[in-house]
């Protein structure tokens, strides 16, 4: 960018005290990372979801049979560790008693 470009792009922010510097930086800041935000509320991916349900307590080998299995379901979309926790709850389950449940059927009690 030449110089003369700058000065010119740069005018509408040579008023603003240091306060206001900062919350329009701010504000800029959250554009630019709200639709990041969004995205992750909305998608997510077998390797978040296998990581989901090893701070769950489940083993690596556990995590990826339950992610195949909810994917199998078409429940991915819920979030792996999100349909291990309902089952759990609906069932009278702990959370382990109910990922071992999805482990060792192809029942997912939604």
């Amino acid at each position: 960018m030449k110089k003369d470009e700058y000065l010119e792009r740069k005018k509408h922010l040579e008023k603003l005290s240091d306060e206001e510097l900062k919350n329009y930086f701010f504000e800029l800041s959250e554009q630019i990372v709200d639709p990041l935000i969004q995205l992750a509320y909305t998608h997510t991916t077998p390797s978040i979801e296998r990581s989901i349900l090893l701070r769950m307590g489940f083993s690596s080998i556990e995590a990826k049979t339950i992610v195949e299995k909810v994917i199998a379901k078409g429940l991915m979309g819920k979030g792996a560790g999100h349909v291990v926790y309902k089952m759990a709850k609906q069932n009278t389950l702990s959370i382990r008693e109910a990922g071992l449940k999805i482990i060792e059927s192809d029942v997912i009690e939604w």
